[in-house]
């Protein structure tokens, strides 16, 4: 054999053990036999007669098999690379061998990616995120990082196939966002980006000074789980006050037409939450009060409180407290997690969504106990 296809071959056979604890880890068979229970609920002739119990089979149901062909698809993408190895080597073509160790670490990754998804076992990580930007003090220099930090979390997205909707946004005065809310909407998206909450700091010279000074600027992301319907939070209509204002800003063609944006004041606690990018006033109005619910809950998990009553109005000043992450563009350029010690010295590519390696560490650091 060829040394540089035994090399790759060698490497991939490396993966088959990983390959197969991870099909454990998965309970991939469990999962089938999951699977196929479901889909016989389905086919009962009573099924539908509960329509909120028929819904959530089906979303139940396309999890699973969602899980399990991603599985398979990984391990018929093994079975594809041997063979490409094994085909390449007898025709001695090294032509071929850009494509083999495309399709090696093709499956490499795969395997990691699954692997990483293994440890997303919280009660809302497979759920939809919400992500709230706020700049910091610092006039225009913050403003313009916390759109920096929106398009940064916005390419991500992109690359790994989730949905990302910009929901309410406060322009910034000059440039920049003084603010904004945006939906990510996909399988664990709340799971993966649970560990980007917190103060994100840069440090550059300023486009914005004309005598070039080096500045630090500081904006903040609150990562809140979606919550959907089946999660009941009791919240009085007498403690909401409800606005409506018209759109503004970048929000493309639906806006300052009519008075469809909504803010939502949480009276016991002081929340305010907002949405104008929906069609209408009743969309933005339901959006937000999803956005509500998500934010009570959120705090409520985290100070560990039993009731949403507990909740104290100081929640709604931001704790800026110590940054988790600082991304330097001068002198040097590096990107670097104060709490896993992860860093990445490109900072061209971490700005274009190149978060992967910041939120695996932390996933395995928190998996490990040591967040």
């Amino acid at each position: 054999m060829m040394l540089q296809y035994e090399e790759q071959k060698q490497k991939l056979e490396g993966y088959k053990a990983e390959l197969e604890d991870l099909g454990e880890a998965l309970d991939i068979e469990g999962l089938r036999r999951e699977a196929s229970e479901l889909e016989a609920m389905t086919a009962r002739e009573d099924f539908w007669s509960d329509l909120e119990n028929s819904q959530k089979t089906l979303q139940k149901l396309r999890q699973t098999k969602s899980r399990i062909e991603a599985y398979d698809k990984l391990c018929g993408e093994y079975d594809d690379s041997l063979t490409l190895i094994l085909m390449a080597d007898e025709e001695g073509e090294l032509s071929m061998l850009d494509e083999v160790i495309g399709n090696v670490e093709k499956v490499i990754r795969g395997i990691e990616e699954q692997r990483l998804a293994t440890l997303l076992t919280g009660e809302y990580d497979s759920s939809n995120a919400i992500l709230s930007f706020h700049a910091g003090a610092g006039g225009t220099e913050a403003q313009d990082w916390n759109e920096m930090l929106y398009r940064m979390y916005g390419r991500w997205c992109e690359q790994h196939g989730y949905k990302y909707t910009l929901l309410d946004f406060l322009d910034g005065e000059g440039a920049g966002l003084k603010s904004a809310t945006a939906l990510v909407e996909g399988q664990n998206a709340y799971g993966y980006l649970k560990g980007e909450a917190g103060v994100h700091r840069l440090v550059r010279i300023s486009p914005f000074d004309s005598s070039g000074r080096r500045h630090t600027s500081f904006a903040s992301l609150e990562v809140m789980p979606e919550i959907n319907d089946e999660i009941e939070i009791d919240i009085r209509d007498d403690d909401l006050k409800i606005d409506t204002y018209r759109s503004s800003g970048a929000g493309g063609q639906h806006v300052n037409k009519t008075e469809s944006a909504i803010r939502i004041t949480h009276l016991p606690t002081g929340i305010i939450v907002a949405c104008q990018n929906e069609r209408s006033q009743h969309q933005n109005k339901e959006m937000a009060m999803r956005m509500l619910k998500s934010k009570l809950l959120e705090i409520k998990e985290r100070e560990h409180l039993d009731r949403i009553e507990d909740i104290k109005g100081e929640q709604k000043e931001i704790g800026w407290g110590s940054q988790i992450r600082s991304y330097v563009f001068m002198p040097y350029t590096l990107a670097k997690d104060h709490r896993t010690g992860y860093e990445n010295g490109n900072i061209g590519a971490v700005m274009d969504g190149d978060l992967d390696g910041f939120i695996n560490a932390y996933l395995k650091s928190l998996s490990l106990g040591e967040i």
